[in-house]
């Protein structure tokens, strides 16, 4: 049976609110149709075939641009760029940060990837590279890229993120700054390469190893631990990102890729593997990526990016455009395996409806969720919380400063905290429209 609008009543029934401030159910998306996307985006749906047909607009009058050798994006997504921690290249470390409120998807372009650099990227001549393999195995190994290419490899499509990534979050009071600025330090790609196992297997693993210690080709020679068990399971030795060789900045010609664990033990420019039977406690594990907690302790190691999510449409810097229907959408993710549920408010946590999972769902990959709103022009709070697999929830601020800290100014050691959040994050509509960031 129809109404008098041509929805049938199920798609009524969807459009109803689902949880308070006007969320609407998840559903609307499978079943609304036309009529739904015109209520959110506010187009009018054609009543024939036979409409007044569009003007021939200029571009459409005149031959176009030749195809390119290597295809270039359109000048007028020109915007839609990094933002640079250093942009003048001075001797310190440099920031890029993926501007995730101008995409959507689940896949981060190559060129939009974030990229960490501590001195620069070196420019490796690959047929010059070589990947060492030695230490406690029975036959120590050099591989150049020719020799990796003739192995079988494997697709891993798979989130990176920076362990510092969103720690302006750990500050006292909310950073007025974009999605792209608190939370730019992670993008997700499709990464092929080698099997690390497969390597470790030809090698032959001494019985008493128990860890790796992966060195990079950058001057610094970032170097990091990892557990062996991790290195035989699905570690991988990096050639291609999204299809085409990986990117000076992630770690050309080859990197290694431990799928959800912190960015920076995922060594780019990997050169060396040394199988030992202890961590290396190494510069940068045992200096800058050893998080102060409160009571004066520090992780020694810390591994696994916890399940998190972010709401990167509507957020700061993307206005509301007047009450009506929107998309609430953004990405998830955890280093424990696949998303299980992405719930969203709009009352600041007082009510909570489900989101929407974008297909497929991958393991340690972002997973895209969307869920309706109808937005009254009145004043709201956005948030969104994420499950995994495992059965992790993302915690409130609340519960995560009280075991992590904040970052202060004034003694005691909290002044140094700045990794590793995943807390639920807020972005507060006024009632002109402008988003903020607001601690919920």
């Amino acid at each position: 049976m129809k109404t008098t609008d041509n929805r049938s009543k199920q798609e009524w029934k969807d459009l109803e609110a689902a949880a308070g401030n006007g969320l609407v159910d998840r559903r609307a998306f499978l079943r609304g149709g036309a009529a739904f996307a015109a209520a959110i985006t506010g187009y009018s749906v054609a009543k024939s075939a036979f409409a007044e047909p569009l003007a021939d607009d200029p571009w459409s009058k005149v031959p176009g641009a030749l195809s390119p050798p290597y295809e270039k994006r359109s000048h007028y997504e020109e915007k839609v760029v990094r933002s640079l921690s250093n942009p003048n290249g001075e001797p310190r470390t440099q920031h890029a940060r993926t501007p995730h409120h101008l995409l959507n998807g689940t896949f981060t372009p190559n060129s939009l990837h974030f990229v960490i650099s501590h001195a620069g990227d070196p420019d490796i001549d690959p047929d010059q590279h070589r990947l060492v393999i030695h230490g406690l195995v029975k036959q120590p190994l050099v591989f150049t890229l020719d020799a990796l290419a003739r192995y079988p490899m494997v697709s891993r499509m798979a989130f990176v993120e920076c362990g510092g990534n969103s720690a302006p979050l750990f500050s006292l009071e909310p950073i007025q700054a974009s999605v792209q600025a608190l939370h730019g330090l992670v993008s997700c790609a499709e990464w092929t390469g080698v099997p690390l196992s497969t390597l470790l297997d030809e090698a032959g693993v001494d019985p008493k190893a128990k860890w790796i210690v992966a060195e990079g080709g950058d001057p610094p020679h970032v170097s990091r631990s990892v557990p062996l068990a991790k290195a035989m399971d699905d570690a991988m030795i990096a050639l291609y990102q999204n299809g085409e060789r990986i990117m000076p900045g992630n770690g050309y010609p080859l990197r290694l890729l431990l799928p959800g664990w912190e960015g920076n033990m995922n060594t780019k420019w990997v050169r060396r593997l040394q199988v030992t039977d202890q961590p290396g406690m190494t510069f940068y594990e045992a200096r800058t990526y050893a998080p102060v907690l409160p009571g004066g302790k520090a992780y020694r190691f810390y591994f696994i990016q916890e399940v998190k999510s972010f709401i990167t449409h509507p957020s700061p810097g993307l206005a509301m455009k007047g009450p009506g229907f929107y998309e609430i959408s953004g990405v998830a993710y955890s280093g424990n395996g696949r998303i299980a549920k992405v719930t969203v408010s709009a009352d600041g946590g007082k009510s909570w409806a489900q989101a929407a999972l974008q297909q497929p769902v991958l393991s340690k990959a972002f997973t895209r969720f969307r869920a309706p709103w109808r937005w009254d022009g009145g004043p709201a709070v956005l948030q969104s919380r994420a499950w995994d697999e495992a059965g992790n929830v993302q915690p409130t601020r609340a519960q995560l400063v009280a075991g992590r800290g904040e970052t202060t100014k004034v003694p005691p050691v909290t002044a140094f905290v700045s990794q590793h959040y995943n807390a639920i994050v807020s972005w507060s509509i006024e009632r002109g429209g402008e988003v903020k960031h607001v601690y919920g």
